[in-house]
């Protein structure tokens, strides 16, 4: 005989898909909207910080919240009563809802402890006691013994993780146009993978194995991308002195290789030892050798590492290990390692600057951050959500008549369509020179050239259909940085798209900016 009836099994099947859906895709909805029938609120499919109230994000989660409430002492009882008929099965799906139950009692709480000063301290986890009591009320067998596999450090920990993964990047990966959300899953899944249930019974303790690389134009975030899948990682929490053994934030180590000589590069992450070279007057540890167990080191700008330093760092993913200039004793690298590129890695391993060995070490976790025109041609409404959220990053109470100044400018003096080159950063900076200035000059850069003069010839009807062709695929190339990425939006074959791409034009367009 089941333990749980027939209407008991289907509510629980709902609660679990909800509590192991990724928060930033349809699916959440779908679930909630399975688990609730007629209670449940349409919040839209695309969780963005420019909402009136965030809190409102939850509210179905309440509900369904609410509804478990009154149904778990039934729920204990039925599994009390046919524990010798208790399935595995079945014992899943209770647990999975009973964690869920225990993440939301205590959700408010360890939000307010994670992130307001006011609750710092050493006492600020002390409720612990209350949810491990509340644990055993409800998963221990009254003679003694656990139907859950998970120990009630782990799970507070996990929950733990999954406020600060939820926070990190709902606050800093921001529109509500359909790139930005699909961007959001994926940092989510680079955190819990895309089966949370395989990642709290194992996964947890080997993610920081794992090299992440994200792709994308610059000034599209990808840094931010970085510091919400370091700070989001899972922490051990201590119940003997009621503490979590270490934070995350405090470990984050950005390395923008751009703007160092290859020697800096190779002192700032592996260190030196003292005489190594000319200025090296005391040995230094490099960042790979500071980096805590649960830290993590960003190299931004990957693309372009030297030859010699990407040797030594294959040598890091591959054996963990590495020695700093000057010494000959091996150093364990015990961190996450993230990194960036705006470059095309495939075409930098065809032309040589960049090794095919090393890039299949980085690529094991992908995820391509949107360009603010990818936003915005999906959907116009992000570019004064947008707006609205650099306004208050930049002029705080004053920032809602900034922002309507803002945008009342670039309605007036920019044109429709207007693809912003510099993503974000541009924006950003055209917000403070409104409000300083109340004007913006964009720079007119190459790509913008040629994308005017390229109208200007199709509309004198002056170019053949190669010409217009091969014209057009190489500023999408360029725009959007990857030959999948171009014939996606092209609707062509990839090949078809390598091969239109014109390397002087290409040239020509990265070559800089041009006279206004």
């Amino acid at each position: 005989m089941a333990s749980f009836s027939r209407t008991q099994r289907a509510f629980l099947e709902a609660v679990n898909r909800v509590a192991l859906a990724n928060p930033f895709l349809p699916d959440l909805a779908e679930a909630e909207q399975a688990a609730l029938g007629a209670e449940y609120k349409d919040q839209g499919l695309t969780w963005s910080l420019q909402v009136d109230d965030p809190r409102k994000l939850r509210s179905n989660a309440w509900s369904l919240c609410a509804r478990l409430e009154e149904m778990l002492p039934a729920l204990r009882a039925a599994v009390l009563k046919g524990r010798a008929q208790l399935t595995a099965e079945e014992a899943a799906l209770y647990e999975g809802a009973v964690l869920y139950a225990l993440y939301h009692r205590i959700y408010p709480r360890m939000v307010e402890s994670a992130f307001r000063e006011a609750a710092q301290g050493r006492g600020r986890w002390s409720y612990y006691r209350e949810f491990d009591r509340d644990r055993r009320d409800l998963l221990d067998w009254p003679e003694g013994g656990s139907l859950s596999q998970y120990s009630a450090p782990h799970m507070f920990a996990l929950f733990y993780q999954l406020v600060r993964a939820f926070h990190w990047i709902f606050e800093n990966i921001i529109g509500s146009s359909a790139p930005a959300a699909r961007l959001r899953a994926a940092v989510w899944q680079s955190v819990f993978t895309h089966d949370l249930q395989r990642y709290r019974r194992s996964l947890h303790a080997r993610m920081g194995d794992l090299v992440t690389l994200i792709t994308g134009p610059s000034g599209t975030g990808k840094e931010l991308v970085a510091r919400a899948i370091a700070l989001s990682r899972y922490v051990p929490f201590d119940e003997r002195s009621l503490q979590f053994v270490d934070d995350p934030a405090a470990h984050f180590h950005p390395v923008n290789i751009a703007a160092l000589s290859s020697a800096l590069v190779e002192s700032e992450l592996f260190g030196h030892r003292r005489g190594s070279f000319t200025g090296a007057l005391q040995d230094r540890k490099g960042w790979l050798e500071a980096c805590a167990p649960l830290g993590a080191v960003f190299l931004d700008e990957i693309g372009e590492l030297a030859p010699e330093i990407q040797v030594k760092l294959l040598r890091v993913i591959e054996g963990r290990s590495f020695t700093p200039v000057g010494d000959t004793v091996a150093r364990r690298f015990v961190g996450k390692l993230l990194a960036a590129t705006n470059r095309d890695l495939s075409k930098e391993i065809r032309d040589g600057r960049f090794r095919e060995d090393l890039y299949y070490r980085l690529c094991s976790d992908l995820i391509r951050t949107p360009s603010l025109r990818q936003q915005i041609e999906e959907s116009p409404v992000v570019l004064r959500d947008l707006v609205q959220f650099l306004a208050k990053r930049v002029a705080g109470e004053e920032s809602p008549g900034v922002a309507a100044q803002a945008l009342e400018w670039i309605q007036q003096h920019l044109p429709a369509g207007y693809p912003w080159p510099g993503n974000y950063r541009e924006l950003e900076q055209c917000v403070r020179n409104v409000m300083v200035r109340r004007q913006y000059e964009p720079v007119r850069t190459a790509e913008a050239a040629e994308a005017g003069d390229l109208f200007a010839e199709a509309r004198a009807a002056s170019l053949s259909a190669e010409d217009l062709m091969r014209r057009y695929c190489t500023l999408v190339y360029a725009r959007l940085g990857t030959y999948e990425a171009a014939a996606e939006r092209l609707g062509l074959d990839r090949r078809t798209v390598k091969a239109k791409v014109d390397d002087g034009l290409l040239a020509k367009i990265r070559g800089g900016d041009v006279a206004s």
